[in-house]
């Protein structure tokens, strides 16, 4: 009768898989003759087809690299989206790759760009040694903010991310005083100092890069119902130009003079910006920038983005209102005219800020004792050919239509308008649309092509002078 060990033969057979040489005595019983030992055998495991023995194994460990173990503590993370940023356990800022930004819902809660952590702490050090370089407020070219004025906005922006309640009291309060330091003018330096003052986010930062999912990204929104969505591509800051993904303060300070002064609930508002890129290139080559380093995307791409965010956001927010704000005026009008009949869209450019212009004048002739169809008869010099300066125009020009009965054609030719190159003319050349409408004729008396506003004013005698433009256009 015979024994074998199947225990011995396991050990075997794993000995094997690893290309190692052992000794083993078999034992071999007879039941009735003998309990004799049979002799030793020498078996070399791993010696097979394959190479698999223990020198061919040396050699392979010699080409490949040093295997290291991670020595970084593994944490499991039981938060998502807005609850994990506001935990400063697990927050990483803008340093969480792709990868985390999907698993953790933070994706679209975060700006685009990733940063590395050692970027983070660069920064931190800059600003613990000597303090963070940031344009001074009196540089801003739109004026009128003072370094007191930036210090107490970034008082008000301590207490909006630690108590928002009491944020909004204060606001309510004081909304005279603090109505210019959470938006204009203060807004235009914290919109050129975005990326260095960046600390938490507010809102929400889609991009190019996010075409084809901004549906599954807005459900990282914890808000289940939200009633006004202000949206910027960055493109035409105030009177800044292109200032990129910086342009989310518009937005956010927007909203905030809606919250406190119009009522609306704080929960149920979203400041958004779409990064599609930048063309102001001290920006792209700012390391501390947290948006995308591409230029400016433009034609029919650009519609595209801007088509596929306006089905998502209209999708989940059917009642929301939409308003545009701070975009080029080429698209401006031309998103107006495209969501308009679809959606409650608004552009306050256009809009808002043309509409409140309009009865600001048709009051001033009532107090002068007229009516409203002498609106018709008014000379108009308009400093500012932005979104802005001709949205105003079109309404006037609208209002002197319907009131005086006019022809469009009669009613541009009440408006002289100036830019940064002077009265605009006809002469000009590659003039948009909607300013070509309102430029002044070749041959006119009062026009000459690049007339400085004195020079214009002494032509005209104006009896409605606008200005809407930054502070250095007008001063000059």
């Amino acid at each position: 009768m015979y024994m074998h060990v199947t225990l011995l033969r396991n050990v075997l057979h794993k000995h094997h898989q690893h290309g190692l040489s052992i000794s083993l005595r078999m034992l071999h019983v007879e039941s009735e003759k003998s309990a004799a030992c049979s002799p030793v055998r020498q078996y070399t495991i791993g010696a097979t087809a394959e190479g698999g023995s223990q020198q061919k194994a040396l050699e392979i460990q010699a080409v490949l690299p040093r295997y290291e173990p991670n020595q970084q503590p593994v944490s499991i993370v039981h938060k998502m989206g807005l609850q994990l940023l506001r935990d400063p356990w697990f927050n990483k800022g803008t340093s969480f790759p792709k990868w985390e930004r999907e698993r953790l819902g933070v994706r679209g809660l975060i700006p685009p760009r990733v940063t590395a952590m050692e970027l983070q702490e660069h920064r931190v050090m800059a600003e613990f040694h000597k303090g963070l370089y940031l344009i001074p407020p009196e540089e801003i070219a739109t004026g009128g903010v003072t370094s007191e004025m930036a210090r107490r906005w970034q008082v008000l922006q301590n207490l909006q991310n630690r108590n928002e309640t009491l944020f909004y009291k204060l606001l309510m309060d004081h909304f005279e005083e603090m109505a210019p330091i959470v938006y204009t003018p203060t807004v235009g330096w914290v919109c050129s100092n975005y990326h260095k003052l960046y600390r938490r986010p507010r809102g929400m930062f889609f991009s190019m890069k996010d075409k084809g999912e901004m549906a599954a990204i807005l459900q990282n929104w914890p808000q289940s119902d939200v009633n006004a969505i202000v949206v910027t591509d960055g493109s035409r800051i105030l009177g800044l130009g292109d200032l990129g993904l910086n342009g989310l303060g518009i937005p956010v300070g927007k909203l905030d003079l809606y919250c406190a002064a119009a009522g609306f609930n704080p929960t149920k508002v979203l400041p958004v910006v779409i990064d599609v890129g930048t063309n102001n290139e001290a920006l792209r080559n700012d390391p501390l920038y947290v948006g995308l380093n591409k230029p400016r995307l433009d034609g029919p791409a650009y519609y595209e983005i801007l088509d596929e965010f306006v089905n998502a956001v209209m999708g989940r927010w059917p009642n929301a209102v939409l308003q545009f704000e701070d975009f080029q005026m080429k698209h401006a009008l031309t998103l107006l005219e495209r969501y308009r009949d679809h959606h409650l869209v608004f552009n306050d450019d256009i809009q808002g800020t043309a509409a409140t212009a309009l009865a600001g004048l048709v009051g001033a002739l009532r107090v002068l004792g007229k009516p409203a169809k002498d609106l018709a008869d008014q000379r108009v010099i308009c400093v500012g050919a932005g979104s802005a300066g001709m949205g105003v125009v079109r309404m006037i020009a609208a209002g002197m239509e319907k009131q005086g009965a006019m022809s469009p054609e009669d009613a541009s030719s009440n408006f002289w308008v100036i830019d940064a190159q002077g009265l605009i003319t006809q002469s000009r050349p590659n003039l948009p649309d909607y300013v070509a409408r309102f430029a002044r004729p070749v041959g006119d008396s009062t026009a000459q092509e690049g007339d400085k506003l004195l020079d214009v004013v002494r032509k005209v005698k104006p009896t409605i002078l606008l200005g809407l433009a930054g502070r250095r256009l007008l001063a000059g």
